[in-house]
């Protein structure tokens, strides 16, 4: 992934070498947000005296050291962005705050540019510099600028920012449908040797998102499970009771019948099938029957259920 380096050749273009300097000038800053670098103005035919004169007169203004704004010191946010991208050197990279707020997660109320650089720099004012080797898979561009991608964003903030702003931060990637977990996971991986409490708050909001996803997908279950019940003229069980003690999706209390609804995400790991086999052996030693169904009986096999349960069902109902 290209960082930020741009060639002046690139950026104005071979028709632009019609013009004369103030007007190839002008063009490169209306292409970079306003801004230009002391090593472009050579190459579209300013000398050191005419970069000079030009301060003198006010036309270009100095941000940081080789850096200025063409014109006037009025930025808007992205033509800060591209001076400090400048001023940090080749190679720097949005990040943190500034990332977050061209993810558009929203963590707001910061002055200081945030830029992640390989290598140690000078500092300067209005630049806050975070020292860290990215890797590609942890570089993106939006608006043509290099920036952090969105899960590098959301581990870095969460080293930096207070805790509601970064939950803040995953909620409104999640309402836009743009958290990938997968990726948060893989940026903790590649930065595990950082010695900070960023890392353990990612992991805690992962663990949360997690258990709110499976919560959900539950209730999708339940719902299923419910309608299934009404439409092939069940009776209708109680849901979410304890039965001697063990939490069940579906009970009929005449026919001492539970059913269990095992989505993969809650039932599909070493720990969960242990946890299953122990409750269903405590339940059949108290003369419960358990019986256990998958989302994929609910929603492809449904009048198989219908047929397993109905039986049984029955044969209590006329005890």
């Amino acid at each position: 992934m290209a960082r930020f380096d741009p060639d002046p050749r690139e950026v104005t273009g071979p028709t632009d070498q019609q013009l004369h300097g103030d007007q190839r000038l002008a063009r490169l800053a209306d292409r970079q947000h306003g801004v230009v670098a002391r090593r472009q103005l050579g190459a579209i035919g300013l000398s050191p005296t005419m970069l000079r004169d030009r301060l003198e007169r006010g036309r270009l203004v100095k941000l940081h050291r080789g850096v200025y704004a063409v014109g006037h010191r009025r930025l808007g946010p992205r033509g800060r962005e591209v001076a400090a991208l400048f001023a940090a050197g080749s190679g720097a990279v949005l990040s943190h705050r500034n990332a977050a707020t061209l993810h558009d997660l929203r963590p707001g109320g910061h002055r200081d540019v945030d830029v992640t650089v390989a290598h140690q720099r000078r500092a300067q004012p209005g630049i806050r510099l975070h020292r860290a080797e990215l890797p590609d898979e942890d570089v993106t561009r939006i608006e043509r600028l290099p920036v952090t991608t969105l899960a590098r964003t959301l581990v870095d903030i969460a080293a930096t920012l207070p805790r509601d702003h970064v939950v803040k931060a995953m909620q409104e990637a999640e309402r836009a449908r743009r958290l990938d977990t997968r990726a948060v996971e893989r940026v903790l991986q590649r930065t595990a040797h950082r010695n900070d409490g960023g890392h353990a708050l990612m992991r805690d909001l992962l663990a949360d998102l997690r258990a709110h996803e499976t919560q959900l997908t539950r209730s999708k279950l339940e719902n299923r499970f419910t309608a299934l019940a009404r439409d092939f003229a069940l009776p209708r069980p109680r849901t979410n009771v304890h039965v001697h003690g063990r939490e069940v999706d579906a009970w009929w209390p005449a026919a001492g019948i539970a059913v269990e609804l095992d989505g993969w995400r809650d039932h599909g790991t070493r720990r969960a099938f242990q946890r299953d086999r122990e409750k269903g052996n405590w339940l059949a030693l108290r003369g419960v029957v358990l019986l256990r169904f998958t989302h994929d009986d609910l929603v492809r096999r449904p009048a198989h259920v219908a047929e397993q349960l109905r039986p049984a069902l029955a044969r209590a109902a006329a005890a």
